[in-house]
């Protein structure tokens, strides 16, 4: 092996040089410096290094946080962005945004790290980014797999890379890990190879010579498709047959985890990942958190659970608010589909999202990034004529949204994109090869930074627009504001006092699911006396109408009230007071902060 690549090294050389143009920048050492670029992907240190200049150059508004560690011992980050001058950030909505959470979907970080950026530059100077840090906490992770981005950036592993790196046994011959596909060529890519064989499954594509495509019956073939590069480094016969894990850490987490032989990648038991296990128990120390992004890599959409088929629908008040920001999404990025997560998706055991939303009460998104649509080559008719014909199947509708958007881009038409506007960067055309066990074989394809990925031109919109979604959901996080409307004397030493608690955006102060599985304590309204005055609650409860004084009273305990207020809504209290002297009225939310106010009896 090593002579082979010795043999092809001057190959490195060139090819690395022919990728400088889009993708070269990882073969280049770049400056991080603050506001940070969006025209490159930054590798795993220079996501830390972004991460300690954005600190350093807004030490007021932020915090570093060391999550904790990778299964190779790398640096799992989280920035918590507040302003502790308006309160404490375990008091305010927390948005939770992560990305990169399987080793390839690279382009979710610069969406987080563009998110911190604007946030941080523009307060101060944008009056709703001003409000919305001041109001909101936010927990930013750019990359929770931080093994699998520094591997697929360094060139060491092929596009498909998903996997952290837990080491199995995958061909059960007492090894682990020890037969990965390689990097033949040195190209600093690992594509595919194929084998000219006459018995193949595959020809040339007629129209397109770079392209093979399946014979049909009776045909004769041309090629054998021979997978990724690689060869027989373990000595077992078999090429590429034990790579790295395989642990899906979208398939780890704590929720409807289901084992290997039901769900490939679930691990060996609920988040057996290092780095996971860190990042939920981080989490878990942060009950504020009311909204979740998991930015994930391809389809332009934005998923909403249940994740599985087995779980029950969601309760139709969250669906609700899921319709008001995916449809708000859906014009904050034209193209993109707001869908049910199945069948959009196939079936996902132990999701992070699901996780979220189910243990932990928050509402959650998962954002899928990049459209190949993007990259079609056609005229304004072409295009036309190419929706007209596009067909939808009656299987594929659904509430909200249907079908898959980019599913009429083909092969050939990247290919022209390639060529015209990539300059043939993102193909790489076939090439001769001495393979020690298949012979003379070709190298070629598609390059590993092609596939779900937009090339860097292309990626300030994509960062603009899918961070704008994340902002108008922190904008429509539990905002209450309290008044009490009525502190009215009824008689000796008897008052009647009034409290309207209102909400005035799309999330409410606690999920209707948490609320339908008790899954932690509901908003709490208390009434005491003040410095030590002597007061009573004789009687309070919810105002069921105002105008008809209909008030359901609480039996026990009515100066303590449990409630959620909804989306867009308000609840009343009434309660009935006896003393003298000032009270002190309360309010407190896992989600929407606290109140308090001071009333005098009159």
């Amino acid at each position: 092996m090593k002579r082979t690549l010795i043999i092809t090294g001057m190959l490195a050389l060139f090819a690395a040089f022919t990728l400088t143009h889009i993708y070269g920048d990882h073969f280049k050492k770049h400056t991080v410096a603050v506001p940070l670029r969006f025209d490159y992907y930054y590798s795993y240190d220079m996501v830390n290094e972004a991460l300690e200049k954005l600190h350093k150059a807004y030490p007021r508004l932020t915090k570093l946080d060391l999550v904790g560690k990778s299964e190779e011992g790398r640096s799992i980050y989280c920035m918590t962005v507040n302003n502790p001058r308006t309160g404490d950030e375990l008091e305010k909505p927390g948005v939770y945004v992560d990305a990169n959470i399987h080793g390839n979907e690279i382009q979710g970080a610069e969406v987080a790290l563009y998110l911190l950026d604007y946030l941080l530059s523009k307060y101060g100077d944008n009056n709703e980014i001003t409000r919305l840090v001041d109001k909101n906490c936010f927990y930013v992770a750019p990359v929770v797999n931080v093994d699998g981005r520094y591997h697929f950036l360094e060139g060491d592993r092929p596009g498909e890379n998903r996997s952290l790196q837990v080491p199995y046994d995958d061909d059960r011959d007492g090894l682990v890990d020890e037969d990965f596909p390689d990097d033949l060529d040195g190209d600093g890519d690992i594509c595919r190879m194929r084998k000219r064989d006459p018995h193949g499954m595959y020809k040339t594509d007629p129209e397109e010579p770079r392209l093979m495509i399946r014979i049909k019956p009776g045909e004769k073939g041309e090629w054998t498709r021979l997978g990724s590069e690689g060869i027989d480094n373990d000595g077992d016969g078999r090429i590429n047959e034990d790579e790295e894990g395989y642990l899906d850490p979208n398939r780890n987490f704590g929720f409807e985890w289901m084992p290997r032989y039901i769900e490939g990648g679930a691990g060996e038991y609920p988040l057996s990942g290092v780095g996971l296990k860190a990042l939920a128990q981080y989490i878990r120390k942060r009950p504020n958190i009311c909204m979740s992004w998991a930015l994930h890599n391809d389809g332009g959409m934005f998923l909403r659970g249940p994740g599985t088929k087995t779980e029950d629908e969601y309760p139709a008040k969250d669906i609700a608010v899921y319709d008001y920001l995916g449809l708000q999404s859906e014009r904050i990025i034209p193209g993109y589909r707001y869908l049910l997560s199945v069948p959009a998706v196939s079936s996902t055991y132990g999701d992070f999202t699901e996780w979220m939303v189910m243990i932990n009460g928050c509402y959650g998104f998962v954002s899928e990034l990049y459209m190949s649509e993007q990259e079609q080559f056609r005229t304004f008719a072409e295009n036309k004529q190419a929706r007209a014909l596009k067909t939808i199947s009656p299987e594929k509708k659904q509430e909200p949204g249907y079908g898959s958007f980019d599913e009429d881009i083909t092969d050939r038409e990247r290919l022209k994109f390639n060529d015209h506007v990539a300059q043939g960067e993102l193909f790489k055309p076939w090439k001769p090869f001495k393979h020690p066990t298949y012979g003379d074989i070709e190298i070629g394809g598609w390059v590993k930074l092609s596939t779900r990925l937009p090339a860097p031109f292309m990626l300030k919109e994509l960062v603009h627009r899918n961070a704008m979604t994340i902002i108008f959901s922190a904008a429509n996080t539990p905002e209450v504001t309290m008044e009490v409307f009525e502190n009215q004397k009824t008689g000796q030493d008897l008052y009647r006092i009034g409290v309207r608690l209102e909400n005035r955006k799309a999330i409410p102060t606690m999920s209707y699911h948490a609320q339908r599985v008790n899954l932690y304590p509901k908003d709490m309204l208390t009434i005491s006396g003040v410095s030590g005055k002597d007061i009573k609650v004789l009687a309070g409860g919810v105002i069921r109408d105002v105008y008809a004084d209909d008030v359901s009273y609480k039996e026990y305990r009515p100066e303590i009230q449990f409630f959620a207020i909804p989306a867009f809504g308000k609840v009343e209290y009434r309660f009935l007071v006896s003393g003298a002297g000032p009270i002190a009225i309360a309010y407190s939310s896992r989600h929407a902060g606290k109140i308090t106010c001071t009333v005098r009896l009159k």
